[in-house]
């Protein structure tokens, strides 16, 4: 079974996969692996980890001690073709859809595309949508891409279908790192209602309850890091947090 049908598993089974998102420029790097461990052991279905602009040095390695760390899946969401490790079980191989940068859209792809098969990562095909939240992300400067208006929930719905119909296996909706405002609510019932492939969502979601509510809107999978990192990693809420997305559990 490969990484991305048991996320769909998962899915099924509980209502919704649960996605910590480690950044190893946000944590401590002695730390990963037991945050990993940590995430595991209060009902994680898979960890994140990457950066959009990573100033922390052995990637490599750090992927290799959380992988070594947990059981479920390790999967890298990349900021540049520097965050690949064989380590990893898949990878999110994310197109910037919400852009108009060629180079986001194929141009890293090409250069990623022989090391990945030549790691063996499992590529998820992602069509990956920034949503705006009023405020510049670092997402947003890296890429040198608008976000999707957050007031037009049909633009988002445009792009998502469009990824589905180039074949992607799911799409994100992204509000960034660390932002004030989520992905609206109006836009992901939206999205989710209008492609057939699994939806993730995250950037923002600070507490279970709104974590649950992007559950019962549609979305498949729910991204978590910046709530986690402001509380350094409290186990208590990471359970809350798992509890809220499994609600069939």
């Amino acid at each position: 079974m490969t990484v991305f049908e048991q996320l769909v598993a998962v899915r099924n089974r509980r209502g919704a996969g649960f996605l910590p998102y480690l950044d190893p420029d946000r944590l401590d790097k002695k730390d990963l692996a037991h945050t990993a461990a940590v995430c595991e052991a209060q009902g994680a279905d898979a960890i994140l980890i990457g950066g959009s602009f990573l100033f922390s040095a052995n990637f490599d390695r750090m992927v290799r001690e959380v992988a070594r760390a947990v059981e479920v899946p390790v999967i890298i969401f990349p900021g540049d073709t520097n965050q690949i490790s064989p380590a990893a079980d898949a990878i999110l191989f994310l197109s910037l859809i919400s852009g108009r940068n060629a180079d986001l859209l194929i141009g890293q792809h090409v250069k990623a595309a022989p090391m990945l098969k030549a790691c063996g990562i499992e590529p998820i095909a992602t069509g990956y949508a920034l949503i705006d939240t009023g405020q510049q992300t670092t997402t947003e400067y890296v890429s040198n891409t608008r976000p999707l208006p957050r007031d037009k929930p049909e633009i988002a719905m445009a792009h998502a279908l469009a990824a589905e119909y180039l074949g992607m296996q799911c799409a994100y909706l992204d509000a960034g790192s660390g932002p004030e405002l989520m992905v609206p609510e109006d836009m992901v019932c939206a999205v989710c209602d209008y492609v057939d492939i699994p939806v993730i969502v995250g950037g923002g979601i600070r507490d279970p309850k709104a974590a649950a509510k992007r559950v019962a809107l549609g979305a498949s999978f729910v991204v978590v890091g910046s709530a986690f990192e402001e509380t350094g990693w409290d186990a208590a809420l990471i359970g809350a947090f798992a509890a809220a997305i499994h609600h069939l559990d």
